[in-house]
């Protein structure tokens, strides 16, 4: 008689993987953070890619103060959660996005991703490009009420990645840049990177750092070994953008970029890292850390004093490139 299916994997209690290979997942999460919903800006579904039901959340101020453009720029927002975990109707992301779209006067765009370890990296990378390719469809005369020509700017499209959307961030520059992709008539003027999720075999000091918040090197672990398909190591490109299999992107042409860390996290070399390794390759990079915070600090609260000094940066960001 043969032993039962035990779990292997336990993600956070979310996500667990048993000895035969099965897979379950709750989706009764309580985070213990209420809908932060003022009024100051108003959203809806829509789903945009039939093959996998995947739907995308769009934000918009409720009531426009544009400074000398009418229509509004597009923000296009991609979620954390280890490639393992999220969705654009989590509490803390939907706080986030209203936040985003009445603050900085924007158009918000979060759209989902199909999950690891049901579906392995690049899936999140090529659903959030798929995204990215409706919201080109919509500027091609798409049909979308919120989304046209008299409403929105798609000349000003900028992306921010948060966590491992930051990473997917990072791979749709690099596409975008390389010429694999093309999103014409949007411009995608500039991308920001909040503590973008990366790894690679040798381990950095932080890392190596006493947890913070519910982050720990076990957990990073195991977000990277249920999203990357067999096999593969921490220095896949997918997951060290500077690792001996990535692509060189000193020819590469990158948009500027806003990259974030915070001081108390484990993520902060290696993201601190990444902004310098660019800079010395002549790119537009700008990197800032924020002492004394930990990982996630404006999902979590997107209304405290740090998120705020947080969004009058990737609002300055905007400015500064948006002509």
């Amino acid at each position: 008689m043969g032993l039962l299916p035990h779990i292997v994997e336990n993600c956070l209690g979310i996500v667990q993987v048993y000895s035969d290979g099965t897979i379950t997942r709750t989706s009764q999460i309580d985070f213990n953070i209420p809908i932060h919903d003022d009024g100051s800006a108003v959203w809806k579904d829509v789903e945009f890619q039939s093959s996998h039901k995947l739907r995308l959340r769009l934000y918009k101020p409720a009531s426009a103060n544009p400074e000398s453009n009418p229509r509004l720029p597009i923000l296009f927002y991609i979620h954390g959660g280890g490639f393992c975990l999220g969705s654009c109707s989590w509490s803390v992301f939907h706080n986030c996005c209203l936040r985003l779209a009445s603050r900085l006067q924007a158009m918000v765009v979060s759209a989902d991703y199909r999950l690891a370890p049901e579906h392995p990296l690049p899936a999140a990378i090529d659903d959030s490009l798929s995204a990215l390719k409706w919201l080109q469809s919509q500027a091609l005369g798409g049909g979308d009420a919120w989304l046209t020509s008299q409403v929105v700017d798609f000349d000003r499209v900028f992306i921010l990645g948060d966590s491992s959307g930051g990473n997917i961030a990072h791979h749709i520059a690099v596409r975008t840049g390389s010429g694999l992709v093309e999103f014409s008539p949007i411009q995608v003027r500039g991308y920001v990177l909040l503590a973008p999720f990366f790894g690679g075999s040798d381990r950095t000091a932080s890392e190596l750092g006493p947890p913070e918040g519910l982050l720990n090197l076990d957990i990073l672990d195991r977000f990277w070994r249920l999203s990357l398909p067999a096999g593969e190591t921490t220095d896949h490109p997918w997951v060290n953008p500077f690792g001996p299999r990535s692509p060189n992107l000193e020819e590469v042409t990158l948009g500027p970029m806003l990259v974030l860390a915070s001081g108390n996290e484990l993520l902060k070399d290696r993201v601190k890292e990444y902004a310098k390794k660019l800079k010395d390759l002549g790119k537009n990079v700008k990197y800032v850390e924020f002492q004394g915070e930990e990982h996630g600090f404006l999902t979590n609260d997107p209304y405290s004093k740090v998120s705020n000094k947080l969004l009058n940066l990737i609002h300055e960001f905007m400015s500064a490139n948006s002509n």
